[in-house]
């Protein structure tokens, strides 16, 4: 498995962070646009970031058909983790982001038993619940989604990203086939049943122009709901943000607001 690697001179931690669908890990380091990446900024902040090609993407796409199970996911993303930082100094541990269909594995990470030391996971562009319109556009197991509709929904209002990456052509990638089987499992059948198994601090931004999920304020206490063992659950909105949060305007907010929760993690973990 590939992956972007950025390494801070004295880590307070190391995020670990998966890409949603039809993406990539540049995802994360916003192309063109070095003040909104993830992995450029936070580690002057002190935290080494680790984005990687989730499986089934990048060096691993000739191998997708060896992902349709979950725990081969997890088996190898656990495996990729360890391989990538070696002998790197990893602070106080390892710190699970998510977005969008990148949720799946950052929830199925956080539920392995072998996670141990884990210091929290951000969830983002997920959710419970379609919006309306969503549901319409998305397809379903009878039909298939439609692409200018879905188009819509993933990149409303365009005036909030950089001209260049409105589309995301720059960070586009091949969906592998077993993802299809995620969409359509997760929101009413793994993701509640996998949320109620993390046992650790968990963060969830929804975006203020998110078109695919709901993100209303009872959306919202439904999601934190489901996390019955997570000792704390916070729950934020980023104005001026969409479906890709990471690569709009309001991506530094975003990112200074999980990395703020990374911090509260780890001060957290050394106080009594």
């Amino acid at each position: 498995m590939s992956g972007l690697l950025a390494v801070a001179e004295r880590p307070r931690a190391v995020v670990v962070a998966l890409h949603g669908g039809a993406t990539n890990s540049a995802y994360f380091d916003c192309p063109g646009h070095p003040e909104l990446s993830l992995v450029r900024t936070a580690p002057a902040l002190g935290f080494t970031v680790l984005a990687l090609d989730r499986p089934g993407y990048g060096s691993s796409r000739p191998h997708a058909d060896r992902f349709a199970r979950p725990e081969q996911r997890v088996d190898a993303a656990l495996t990729a983790i360890d391989a990538h930082l070696g002998s790197l100094d990893r602070g106080a541990g390892i710190f699970l982001w998510g977005h969008s269909l990148g949720c799946e594995l950052t929830v199925r990470l956080a539920a392995d038993p072998r996670s141990t030391g884990l210091l929290g996971i951000a969830l983002a562009g997920t959710g419970r619940e379609h919006h309306a319109e969503a549901r319409d556009i998305l397809g379903t197991a009878a039909k298939y989604a439609d692409p200018k509709g879905v188009y819509a929904l993933l990149w409303s209002h365009p005036e909030i990203y950089p001209p260049d990456l409105v589309g995301g052509a720059p960070i586009a990638s091949r969906t592998p086939a077993y993802e299809a089987t995620v969409t359509a499992r997760w929101p009413h059948t793994d993701f509640p049943a996998l949320a109620a198994q993390v046992r650790v601090p968990v963060h969830f931004t929804a975006a203020e122009h998110e078109k695919v999920w709901r993100g209303d304020p009872q959306a919202l206490d439904d999601i934190a709901a489901m996390f019955t063992a997570a000792p704390r659950v916070e729950l934020h909105t980023e104005p001026d943000a969409g479906h890709n949060l990471a690569l709009g305007f309001a991506a530094t907010s975003y990112h200074s607001t999980v990395l703020s929760f990374v911090q509260d993690c780890i001060d957290g973990r050394s106080t009594p």
